[in-house]
């Protein structure tokens, strides 16, 4: 479109907001979910209404594209262009009015779907719409693609809720549509000559005419079909009561801006209807031999007029087996189902709930269909819907090349055609393919998610991609259904609209675009004239995956690239602190796209996929720009639907960049912390001062880089290996041996038993793995666990080890952890059992045996590494499974009354559980504990200290964590396994924050 390159500077300087032109933002703008992949001209944020218009008016002057943003997530390739992406979420997202009465809410563009709901929640209302995207999706995003979800069948799409929009024509002048009588119709078509009165001029002379109304109706999807975003919704504004005399809905050009993907209109004010909260409910997991059984099954469970009836099939559960967050919530699944439909109830009598769950099941029986029917309530509902929501994302997890594709996903039929539609579907993938599908989503509403499985990085991929997409094409029109039910047209199925609906109906969509957007400035490509589908694609034949040798072993994902291209750019890492989980603390502080998984995994999967012959792939100045603010928490391991690991992608990034650069002296400094630790535990009280006194601790502190405001840790009186070798463990007979490496000192090798006589019974013996926190600035809750360990009859022995690497893994020195990994396995392997296991204080030292030892060390030692893995435990994972087997009692600690407020450390959240630390901490009776809906704290290892990071440390736990903290009464306990958390608590608060072990020490009878 760009004739001559604009002064994009000369526009910058008139908007409040910003305008990026470097090569990192527009980078990160160049996709969204969808298998496209264009780079931008630039990237604006704009931070007002004036900066929107200010836009428009630009664009329209240089004739450039602009393409409308909120969070995206779109799966067709919407916003995706070569012109100027608006992102409108970044600071146009507040709630600008509500009114109680009306059940009205007006909110900017920006707002989130599952905020508005927490706002509008209290009112004893919500805003119904429910994508699976729903804790992040932004109502811009929902009303451009005319979003519905699981509940569509009772509470329709975006667009039946969508009452008035206010924004901005492509002339830069303001207009705000919403519901009009005829004779108010007339009036805006009588108006002066403006755009906007052209608008109404042109939608009347398309939809006044009877033959046109006519061929709509012969050729648009069939009104049964209820989910149907094909181009423009002129069959929907026709029946309104200007062209219908018949209907009694008003005219309401919002039901033509809905779904028209930012092609006409640019929104910043859109007013919604609310409903009524629904009544509760209960969900029946219906399990099935196959999908085409499920399909019967839906038009049985239909006529009991369910509030949603969604279907997951085997592949999605298969892939929730790998996935650490849903193999918890995969609870339900009995057997191995070809697929399971989730048939939700609600009711307000709950007896009327169990009675329509039996009949329903009696009627599945009946008829042959199903052979487990589970009924699941309460919160175990939302863990089912959880499961379900993360389809997409799973897909991913899926190894190789050949991935459940985005071609013909959003297909959408009438519900009693949709067994025979996906018949013929899976016919068609099967005879003329040979490959075969994933099929997941809204059975009840028509529609199923249909993913094919196939390479798109090779040539007959390609071709494969059009081909499927031409043959389905064909396939839904001869049912008279929709090519998009909800996803929208954008990039992918834009081409086909013509053929969907007919060159007559096409030409009147054309005539509605050219009224609006005479200049083809919004969203240019969407809908009217759209690209070849199989052109500016993120993966292709002449994208080949380059093989690099790595530190970590990525085989599983068959790669490194690989593992970056798990990513899908489904956002699950956008979603606030108010959303609960731990992905991603520094998004959720400042709220900025470069700050997300998202971000992280498509950069470097562009930087890697696109380096020239020569050229060092990992020295990427944009790679370090948006990682230096990820806190490597390893929530996106666990959280991410894809399991995105960019904890250990920046790990591996950064030891390439070392290798290139030199290690930074700040990064040495940290991953040296375990032999600093070990010279300045020889004289405590002089460290203590060095650390304490202020001139001199604000120059090691400016020495280092660490910020000023930063305490740093005192150490105590002695280590816990000083304190294990005088005669503090029970039953101590001296250090024993020192095993030597060439990693320096280890600790003491295993200690003998309490008795000499081999008859006597034994304690049971437990390896206390010595980590560098424990050992010296955390030794007195070492010294207590020992404590309580022997208190409750086991033997603690300090097993021989190195320190655990985490500080290394932090800091990207990589092959330093490696050392270090290799060598604590050949000393552990053959002493760790699962009656020996060995355990943790420190969460993030002890899961690195689980998490990064079996893809650190070499193939020799791999089966001992992950045999290894399943015997190191948390010491709360440890004392809850022996309290489970009766080995621990409540009777061992005295019934105090104490309330208790936890804290997860980050990788514990994201590898383990917090709920072993909370059984652990209520075994004495009286103990209540909670708790905190905290992400990450903020510290992460250095990240905290560091002082171009302690603003941002500082914010994330302003979050959740600080507030919550200052808010407990003064007698109430914080409790927080990881050393870093208890110090950022500390620096934040000014409580101090125990470690579980401590306070069930202090319970001891």
């Amino acid at each position: 479109m760009i004739a001559t390159p604009p002064d994009l500077s000369a526009l910058a300087a008139r908007l409040t907001g910003a305008l990026h032109m470097g090569r990192t933002m527009r980078a990160l703008y160049a996709t969204d979910a969808s298998e496209y992949q264009e780079l931008p001209l630039a990237v604006a944020l704009p931070r007002t209404e004036a900066d929107v218009r200010e836009l428009v008016r630009f664009a329209a002057q240089h004739r450039i594209g602009l393409i409308p943003r909120t969070a995206g997530t779109s799966l067709a390739g919407q916003v995706v262009g070569s012109g100027i992406v608006v992102d409108l979420g970044r600071h146009l997202n507040q709630i600008v009015s509500f009114d109680r009465s009306t059940r009205r809410v007006r909110v900017q563009p920006g707002v989130v779907r599952n905020e508005l709901n927490l706002f509008l929640q209290p009112h004893g209302l919500f805003f119904t719409p429910e994508t699976s995207t729903a804790n992040r999706a932004m109502i811009g995003g929902m009303v451009g693609n005319n979003s519905c979800g699981a509940n569509s069948i009772v509470h329709g799409t975006t667009r039946e809720h969508l009452i008035s929009a206010r924004g901005y024509l492509s002339d830069g002048s303001e207009a705000t549509f919403g519901p009009l009588t005829a004779a108010e119709f007339a009036a805006k078509c009588a108006g002066p000559d403006t755009l906007e009165t052209r608008i109404y001029r042109e939608v009347r002379a398309v939809l006044g005419d009877a033959g046109n109304r006519q061929l709509i109706r012969d050729h648009y999807p069939k009104p049964a079909v209820t989910r149907r975003n094909t181009g423009y919704a002129l069959d929907r504004l026709m029946t309104c009561h200007v062209f219908d005399p018949a209907s009694d809905r008003p005219f309401n050009l919002c039901q033509l801006l809905a779904g028209s993907e930012g092609t006409l209109f640019v929104g910043v004010e859109f007013e919604l209807n609310v409903e009524l909260l629904p009544p509760p409910g209960a969900l029946m997991c219906a399990h099935f031999a196959s999908v085409h059984d499920s399909l019967k099954a839906t038009l049985i469970a239909m006529r009991h007029r369910p509030f949603g009836c969604e279907l997951i099939d085997r592949h999605i559960l298969e892939c929730t087996k790998a996935n650490l967050e849903q193999a918890r919530n995969r609870f339900f699944v009995q057997g191995d189902p070809g697929a399971v439909l989730v048939i939700e109830v609600r009711h307000a009598d709950r007896a009327t709930i169990e009675a329509t769950m039996r009949t329903l099941e009696a009627e599945l029986r009946a008829a042959g269909l199903g052979y487990a029917f589970p009924v699941l309530w309460g919160e175990d509902c939302n863990r089912v819907w959880d499961l379900r929501r993360a389809g997409q994302g799973l897909m991913m997890n899926v190894p190789g090349d050949a991935k459940p594709r985005e071609v013909v996903e959003d297909t959408a039929v009438a519900v009693e055609d949709l067994p025979a539609y996906i018949a013929e579907f899976d016919a068609l993938l099967r005879e003329k393919y040979g490959i075969s599908s994933v099929y997941y989503a809204h059975a009840g509403a028509g529609e199923l998610h249909t993913r094919p499985l196939f390479d798109l990085k090779t040539a007959e991929g390609l071709r494969m991609f059009r081909g499927i997409a031409t043959d389905v094409a064909a396939l839904v029109k001869k049912y008279r259904g929709s090519l998009s039910g909800e996803h929208g047209d954008g990039r992918l199925r834009g081409e086909f609209i013509p053929f969907m609906v007919g060159p007559e109906c096409y030409a009147l969509m054309r005539r509605i675009k050219s009224v609006f957007d005479p200049a083809n400035i919004f969203n240019p490509g969407k809908i009217i004239d759209t690209p070849p589908m199989d052109t500016a694609l993120r993966h292709g034949p002449d994208h080949p995956t380059p093989d690099y040798k790595t530190v970590f072993d990525f085989s599983a994902s068959q790669g490194v690239l690989r593992a970056a291209e798990k990513c899908n750019g489904v956002g699950e890492c956008r979603k606030s602190h108010l959303m609960g989980g731990t992905m991603c603390p520094s998004y959720m502080a400042t709220r900025n796209e470069q700050d997300t998984t998202r971000a992280r995994a498509n950069l470097l999967r562009q930087v890697l996929t696109n380096a020239r012959e020569g050229m060092n792939a990992w020295d990427s100045q944009q790679v370090k720009e948006v990682m230096a603010l990820c806190l490597s928490c390893k929530a996106c391991k666990s959280e991410c639907p894809s399991n995105v690991d960019v904890t250990r992608l920046k790990a591996e990034w950064q030891q390439h960049y070392h290798d290139a650069h030199g290690v930074p002296l700040r990064s040495r400094i940290v991953a040296g912390y375990s032999a600093s630790m070990r010279w300045a535990t020889l004289v405590p009280a002089l460290y203590n001062w060095i650390v304490t006194a202020p001139d001199v601790s604000r120059w090691i502190k400016d020495f280092t880089g660490f910020a000023r405001q930063r305490s740093l840790p005192t150490l105590p009186a002695t280590t816990l290996r000083k304190w294990m070798a005088q005669g503090g463990a029970r039953a101590e007979r001296g250090l024993g041996s020192l095993v030597g490496s060439a990693l320096g000192p280890t600790s003491p090798s295993n200690q003998v038993v309490a008795s000499d006589d081999p008859t006597k019974d034994r304690p049971r013996r437990v390896h206390l793995f010595c980590d560098e926190f424990t050992d010296t600035t955390d030794a007195t809750v070492g010294i207590k666990a020992v404590q309580l360990l022997e208190r409750l009859g086991y033997e603690v022995v300090l097993p021989a080890q190195v320190e655990s690497g985490r500080a290394h893994l932090s800091k990207g020195l990589v092959r330093d952890a490696q050392r270090l990994a290799i060598r604590n396995v050949e000393l552990l392997k053959d002493v760790v059992t699962a009656e020996a296991p060995l355990i943790g204080i420190e969460p993030s030292a002890i899961l690195g045996f689980r998490d990064e030892y079996p893809d650190l060390v070499p193939a020799s030692l791999k089966d001992a590494a992950r045999t290894l893995a399943k015997h190191a435990l948390m010491i709360d994972e440890f004392i809850a499974r022996e309290a489970e087997a009766g080995r621990i009692r409540p009777e061992q600690f005295r019934a105090t009354e104490r309330t208790i407020k936890l804290h997860g450390h980050c990788h514990q959240k994201a590898l383990s559980s917090v709920a072993p630390t909370v059984k652990m901490l209520q075994l004495p009776a009286g103990h209540k504990v909670s708790v905190i809906p905290s992400g990450c704290c903020g510290m992460a290892g250095s990240f905290g200290y560091e002082a171009e990071h302690f603003a941002v440390s500082q914010q994330v736990g302003e979050l959740v964590l600080f507030p919550a903290v200052r808010s407990a009464a003064p007698e109430v306990v914080i409790a927080a396994p990881g050393t870093s958390c208890r110090h950022q608590i500390l620096d934040g608060t000014g409580r101090i924050a125990l470690h579980p072990v401590e306070i069930l020490h202090e319970a001891l009878r």
